[in-house]
């Protein structure tokens, strides 16, 4: 009994290890196809630059906001930029799959999924990048961050794991789109997230059923989370765990509904 329970641990745990190799392989996969391709990335690391530029000079001025509107506006325009841009990694994927990519793979002793993992490991750390590059922006416009650094480190983690979640919410939309034309229709889908959110305006000046929406949307609650960890105006604490119970929720819904969705298409 004991043998074949070590017999069994060992082979989940190769299984473990080869899927997990199979997945840094993808990565270094999307991340070669960064230095032949930095345009994207540049892009990508500007648009929420301008972004902040924009409503902070701007426009600017926060309707409902007690306190600096950037230090208010800044945590907002980082959860922002966690919700958008993911265009690159929805078009790589149906890309993937209309070019006869995936097929080559299969043929090869890959764990399933591990084209799907790879991708969101390069994107996540495309984010952690974006992530570092806006809050370098914010200190330049006079954004400060007072909670200390566990706050500071813990509202950046929150923010990734609201990026993460998106991510898979995209794959799976991609997968469902199926070609890169496509995206786009899909892409515009996110935008009612970032903008019906309380990154530029508190709720409290919006009319009561705007409002509601708005507090309710998850990305606010990722928004109003970061600002009290970052201690920034409109933070409240309680928003903390709901910032936490929503993306791994959304993650419990699509990452499973992804990975199904890759393995029915690249059949």
């Amino acid at each position: 009994m004991n043998a074949r329970a070590n017999a069994g641990v060992n082979t989940g745990g190769s299984a473990v290890a080869h899927a997990l190799a199979d997945a840094w392989t993808m990565t270094r996969r999307e991340l070669a196809h960064w230095a032949r391709q930095p345009v994207g990335i540049v892009v990508n690391l500007v648009f929420p630059v301008m972004l902040l530029v924009m409503f902070g000079y701007l426009v600017g001025g926060g309707r409902g906001i007690t306190g600096d509107y950037v230090d208010f506006l800044v945590p907002g325009m980082l959860a922002l930029t966690m919700a958008f841009g993911l265009e690159s990694t929805m078009v790589a994927v149906t890309q993937d799959l209309n070019k006869g990519v995936i097929d080559r793979f299969r043929s090869m002793p890959m764990a399933n999924g591990a084209v799907l993992v790879g991708r969101s490991v390069a994107d996540m750390l495309q984010s952690a990048l974006m992530l570092l590059v806006l809050v370098g922006v914010g200190f330049a416009l006079g954004w400060r961050a007072t909670g200390g650094v566990g706050g500071f480190l813990a509202a950046l983690g929150l923010l990734l794991l609201f990026r993460f979640a998106m991510l898979w919410i995209g794959i799976h939309l991609a997968l469902v789109a199926g070609k890169p034309e496509l995206v786009t229709a899909v892409q515009i889908l996110v935008w009612p997230v970032g903008f019906l959110s309380n990154a530029f305006a508190s709720p409290d000046s919006m009319p009561d059923w705007l409002g509601t929406v708005v507090q309710w949307n998850p990305m606010s609650h990722t928004a109003t989370a970061v600002r009290d960890l970052f201690g920034n105006p409109g933070g409240e604490p309680g928003h903390v765990w709901a910032a936490v119970v929503w993306p791994l929720a959304l993650l419990a819904l699509f990452f499973p509904l992804a990975v199904r969705r890759f393995g029915r298409l690249s059949k």
